[in-house]
């Protein structure tokens, strides 16, 4: 698969609808764009995914103002969304990798593929596997969204998470 590098991010940014929204142009690395933490929540209960259905747990937003600091505690799970909103046509879509900052901590990132089609902010899990704790300042850079080409896509996106929801 292609990776679609600075040059082609600049340009799809630039058009109706952009690429992406609420990034910074120095932010735009290589081969992908750093992405941001804009909130973080808690889970409050429980899940379940099924044959016919799935109920995701009800999440507590714990920290959500540029700057301010959240500690993520030994063994801790929490979800962030992003302040970068996505827009993604037919013919691409995306993964996202935690930056190397964060693994050096002992943090990891759960991610998932971001589908052709999909619209909105994106939203991970966020894991401490160290036994210190950690501190997350909301604005920083924490992963890198990686866009590749698909070739003759004809279905797009239309899940539970269309427009950027958290659960």
């Amino acid at each position: 698969m292609v990776v679609i590098g600075y040059e082609k991010i600049l340009e799809l940014i630039k058009k109706t609808p952009p690429l992406m929204e609420n990034l910074k142009e120095k932010n735009i690395q290589p081969s992908g764009v750093d992405i941001r933490a804009k909130c973080i929540y808690r889970l409050k209960n429980g899940g379940f995914i099924g044959i016919k259905e799935r109920r995701t747990p009800n999440v507590e937003n714990v920290c959500n103002e540029i700057g301010k600091k959240f500690t993520l505690e030994p063994n801790e799970f929490v979800l962030v969304e992003t302040v970068e909103k996505v827009n993604m046509p037919k013919d691409l879509m995306a993964t996202i990798l935690p930056r190397s900052s964060l693994f050096r901590c002992g943090v990891t990132l759960y991610t998932a593929v971001v589908d052709p089609g999909f619209q909105g902010t994106l939203t991970f899990g966020m894991k401490n596997l160290s036994k210190f704790p950690f501190e997350i300042e909301i604005g920083s850079r924490i992963g890198q969204i990686v866009f590749r080409e698909v070739k003759d896509n004809v279905k797009l996106y239309n899940g539970k998470y269309q427009g950027g929801k958290v659960t």
